[in-house]
């Protein structure tokens, strides 16, 4: 029979839950989202549930008071009814594609984020960059995975790439099919911790889930050869067990991945640059074109990587609020 702290129960969780509550409600964490259905699993227990929490007395309902996969729930044991969401570790969101201001939550209670990319053409700074950007948001530890190495003549340049993003940053190399190479990521797959998997479609996340896993069962496919992109394989977030005793949190491929609330995210991987923007003349500077500005000052001088620099501006202005598609438009 399994036990909660098999599932990644800490005491972080425990803390939140009464004497009385303990007693008489049933501990469960959600392991996969469907339409409509969460599976949770408990103590010895298993069941599908819909996802719907009554909002408190006089509060307004939110999308970040519904349930994600890896969230921790209160339900009644005899109607499976959720009753309480537990405070998160850890949350990752996004906004929705599209116009709308709509967060979607992505997972919950991650201990460590694989940021799976391929050694191929479908190769993107920017998007490692938003990935990090997130994980150091919510304070969880990232590890940049590449994959397609045993197809890449030279998969040590996707991989210097990749460092330059931060100096601390851990960056491992794998062939997803070899169970051998991906076992390099079994020490953040330990009892009772969990790991989710993002990046975007075909490049490789399943493969890797199904090495750590030494099984075949999640599907996969193969990328288009004219641009090395995917198609997505993953339909529902879930989380799958781990011979090391961990979880492996799988996400459907995410080519848009827009930030919110992310200014501290934003802050440990552009340090330098925020640490000079603090020294412009003006506090509301937007580092364009205005007079004292210490961003502009560094990049007329060669100090600051302009690719980068147009980076962390789209970010900023992102993260800020503005839509995507509103961007530029004269008033």
């Amino acid at each position: 029979m399994a036990a909660l702290s098999d599932l990644g129960w800490t005491p972080f969780f425990s803390a939140q839950v009464t004497a009385d509550e303990a007693a008489t409600l049933r501990s469960v964490r959600v392991m996969a989202a469907h339409r409509g259905k969460i599976a949770v699993a408990g103590a010895g227990f298993e069941q599908m549930i819909p996802p719907y929490i009554a909002p408190a007395d006089g509060q307004d309902d939110s999308e970040e008071d519904h349930p994600a996969v890896g969230d921790w729930l209160l339900i009644d044991p005899e109607t499976s009814q959720i009753l309480r969401l537990l405070h998160r570790a850890s949350l990752f969101k996004r906004r929705a594609a599209g116009h709308g201001r709509k967060l979607q939550l992505i997972a919950a209670n991650v201990d460590t984020l694989f940021i799976v990319a391929s050694c191929n053409q479908d190769f993107n700074v920017a998007r490692l960059e938003r990935y990090l950007v997130l994980a150091r948001e919510v304070g969880v530890t990232p590890v940049v995975v590449l994959t397609k190495a045993d197809l890449a003549k030279a998969p040590e340049r996707f991989a210097a790439l990749a460092r330059e993003l931060q100096p601390d940053i851990v960056v491992e190399i794998v062939n997803a099919r070899d169970p051998d190479s991906v076992a390099q990521l079994a020490a953040w797959c330990g009892y009772g911790q969990t790991v989710a998997l993002m990046g975007s479609s075909g490049v490789g996340k399943s493969t890797i889930i199904n090495s750590l896993r030494g099984s075949c069962d999640l599907a996969t496919q193969a990328v288009r050869v004219g641009d090395g992109k995917g198609r997505h394989t993953t339909t529902v977030r879930e989380m799958h067990r781990l011979a090391q005793g961990g979880w492996l949190m799988d996400t459907p491929g995410m080519r848009e991945l827009q930030l919110s609330d992310a200014a501290a995210g934003l802050a440990d991987v552009f340090d330098d640059i925020v640490l000079l923007a603090r020294q412009c003349r003006f506090t509301n500077c937007g580092h364009t074109v205005e007079p004292g500005c210490a961003v502009q000052v560094e990049l007329r001088a060669g100090a600051i990587d302009p690719v980068r620099y147009d980076r962390w501006r789209k970010l900023t202005v992102e993260e800020a609020g503005v839509p995507s598609w509103s961007r530029g438009k004269r008033k």
